[in-house]
């Protein structure tokens, strides 16, 4: 009897899975074009659920129609600075709900994450960016308010496009280490103006990072 196990079944449910988390991850890279064909032999499987999974990613936002066909979605900066607006506000929200409505279970959650992340040594950019937007998504489960949750869920997968994360300039990684341990102290206080203080003011330092790093690029 053979013990291997069987080699996995693709279906669109699943290649739309994998090639978000691979676009969000940043290991399918902007401008990327995705072809059928060549996905079709990638995951063993005829044209129609990677057809399948590419419109879903379309509706997402994650891919464009180009001159080379779909290809994977590259923000404009003007584009990058209207999401750090918009999410400069719901964030502060979700800060201050979260405050109001955290359980001990939040708590745990949000400190284990701050040493997590503390505990790292010189993470990669892609680390960086992930281990910030899974703290981030913690607090807004926090806030316990799934509308809330849905929309800076959506709003953040413009800002993961970005070429790199604004946390890899500078000192800025232990700068927003700090912000982070701040702002679950606030939560864990029930303080609610200090929590939306906190949230409010990262988020502007985020922006004013990020609009540094389009001036320079506009430069070259």
């Amino acid at each position: 009897m053979s013990t291997g196990s069987a080699p996995m079944r693709h279906d669109g449910d699943s290649i739309y899975a994998q090639l978000r988390s691979e676009i969000l991850g940043g290991a399918i890279p902007p401008a990327t074009p995705l072809r059928e064909v060549t996905l079709g032999e990638r995951f063993g499987v005829s044209r129609t659920p990677v057809r399948e999974a590419l419109r879903r990613l379309q509706h997402d936002r994650l891919l464009d129609r180009g001159a080379r066909g779909l290809q994977v979605h590259q923000a404009t900066p003007q584009e990058v600075i209207q999401v750090y607006d918009v999410r400069i506000l719901l964030e502060q929200e979700a800060a201050g709900q979260a405050a109001l409505s955290r359980g001990i279970t939040d708590i745990m959650q949000l400190e284990g994450l701050v040493e997590r992340d503390r505990a790292l040594s010189d993470p990669d950019d892609q680390t960086r960016a992930s281990t910030n937007l899974e703290f981030h998504a913690a607090v807004w489960a926090a806030a316990h308010n799934p509308v809330l949750q849905d929309l800076l869920q959506r709003l953040s997968t413009h800002l993961i496009r970005t070429p790199h994360s604004t946390l890899s300039v500078g000192k800025r990684w232990d700068e927003a280490l700090a912000e982070h341990a701040k702002l679950v102290a606030a939560i864990t206080a029930g303080d609610e103006t200090g929590a939306r203080n906190t949230a409010r003011e990262h988020m502007e330092t985020a922006r004013m990072i990020r609009l540094d790093l389009l001036r320079k690029s506009a430069s070259y």
